[in-house]
Formats: structure tokens, C-alpha cells, sequence
């Protein structure tokens, strides 16, 4: 079966700061982490292709990932970062795909998770720029935290044309066991047909030295209950991964929480489909 991760992530700190890794929980991140890291330990676990996706909400980053897409046969796929306020963001989408590896882009994600207002993404400029996403066939990633997750819903719901792909779960307190409000609000996302999950970064939502596939798997079979295989696929989030687990102890506990009928869809299918790789 060839395996899809859909969701990873590079830095080179010489190029440009990190300016989220802080504090000494993060310290083992503040390193580069290259596609040359990747690759071995990505073969080694039956990894076939990638969707490499932003950092950072700075605009040299996308263009530099689509020319690293160009020039790795691990990389698929792209999702870039673009300011969807800008009111030239439809002209912008248009530049990068015309970039070097232009075709590698397959997705837009912004920072949610960082915005103090909670209904950012239902402020009129914004839906503009995801109406521009949509318009471009392109898809949005959603990363957010779970306050944020009514909005979500609300903007999917105000865009069927487009796909939105909900990152780690909508990252779910996982270290105290709670689900909700968490679970109700991806109940109600996932009941809208344009909306997609990835099944990652749940081990750095747990407690980071002591997790077990136990506490991750009420909230790995919420999702696969809400979104079904044909809506759930697989991310390692490596290198932020790497805080709790290795790229193949993911991999591994991936596999653990799903069951055989479902795999194929959920390690390959559903990102094939939805980031068209």
C-alpha cells in the first residue's frame, strides 16, 4: 500500500527564525530540520509521498517550499501561506503557481490558532481571500484550537465550493481527557460534505513523556465516527512530532487506531484525493 503523509513540515533556522519554538518544552525543536532529515526515516516507515506545509506567515516561505517540492521526489504537494486580505490575493495565487514547482501548490494555510479574535475567519476580507482559494481549486487548512471550531464551521458552511482540511483534530485537550466542547463543534463540521480531517499531531497533545494509544483513541474514533475513512487522512506532523514520539512510533500508532478496512483511504486515498497529488 503506498503511504501519503499529509502533513510535515521543514526549517532551516539560518534562513529564518522560528519564532513560535520558545520556552524549554520546544528547546529540541529550535534545530533545522530538513527534507534530507525526512527522507530516510519517511522510506524506512513505507512513506511514498508528502504534503509539506507552512510555519510561518511570512511570503518567501511558500515560494522556497514549492522549489523544494521541484526538487524532491518525496514531496507532493504544498500547502503554502498567502495573506488572504490582501485585496490582490486572487493575482497573488495566480504568481505563485507560475513559480518554480507552481504546481506543487495545492492548499493555503494561515495561523488561526494565533489570532485573538475567535471569529477571524468569518471577518469579510477573509472569506474574500477563501473565496479566491476556492476560485484558484485550490484548498484551505484549518488550523485552530477548539474555541475557534464554531467559526470553522460557520465559514464552511458559507463556502461549500470550498475544501476545508481540519489539522490535528482541531487539537483537542487530549492531556486531560476532555472532549468537550471540542467534540460537539467537530461533530458539526464534519457534518458538512466539504470539510476533511487529518488524523495528526495528537501525541503533542497529549502528555508529551507519558502518552499511550489509549488516550488517543477516543478522540482518533470521534473523528473517524464524524468524517468516515473517505474524509480522514494520515499526517505525521513531523518534526513537531518528534516532541513526543519518532516519525515511525507515529506511523505505527497511526496504524494501531485504525482498522484494515480503513487503511487505504486514510494512508493514501483521501489525501490523494483532496490535495489532487
Amino acid at each position: 500500500m503506498t503511504i501519503v503523509d499529509a502533513h510535515h513540515h521543514v526549517w532551516d533556522l539560518s534562513v529564518r527564525d522560528q519564532d513560535w519554538i520558545t520556552g524549554p518544552e520546544l528547546h529540541p525543536l529550535r534545530r533545522n530540520f530538513t527534507v534530507a532529515d525526512l527522507a530516510p526515516e519517511a522510506r524506512a516507515a513505507g512513506v511514498d509521498r508528502t504534503v509539506l506545509v507552512q510555519t510561518v506567515t511570512v511570503a518567501e516561505e511558500t515560494p522556497e517550499f514549492l522549489a523544494l517540492a521541484a526538487g524532491h521526489d518525496l514531496i507532493a504537494g504544498v500547502v503554502g501561506w498567502t495573506d488572504l486580505t490582501r485585496p490582490d490575493v486572487a493575482d497573488e495565487l495566480a504568481r505563485l503557481r507560475e513559480l518554480p514547482g507552481g504546481r506543487y501548490l495545492k492548499g493555503i494555510r494561515h495561523q488561526v490558532q494565533g489570532e485573538p479574535d475567535p471569529e477571524w475567519l468569518l471577518r469579510a476580507d477573509v472569506r474574500r481571500g477563501l473565496a479566491a482559494v476556492a476560485e484558484a481549486g485550490l484548498v484551505y487548512d484549518l488550523v485552530v484550537l477548539p474555541h475557534q471550531l464554531p467559526a470553522c464551521v460557520k465559514a464552511a458552511a458559507a463556502l461549500p465550493e470550498l475544501t476545508f482540511v481540519l489539522d490535528h483534530l482541531g487539537k483537542p485537550p487530549i492531556a486531560s481527557g476532555r472532549r468537550e466542547p471540542w467534540e460537539t463543534a467537530v461533530r458539526s463540521l464534519a457534518a458538512l460534505t466539504n470539510t476533511v480531517c487529518k488524523l495528526s499531531g495528537m501525541v503533542t497533545e497529549a502528555d508529551l513523556t507519558s502518552w499511550t494509544v489509549a488516550d488517543l483513541r477516543p478522540y482518533a474514533g470521534l473523528v473517524l465516527d464524524a468524517f468516515g475513512p473517505d474524509r480522514l487522512m494520515f499526517g505525521s506532523d513531523w518534526p513537531v512530532c518528534t516532541l513526543a514520539a519518532s516519525y515511525g512510533q507515529v506511523l505505527d500508532t497511526a496504524r494501531e487506531l485504525t482498522g484494515e478496512s480503513d487503511r487505504r483511504q486514510i494512508f493514501e486515498t483521501t489525501a490523494t484525493r483532496v490535495y489532487d497529488l
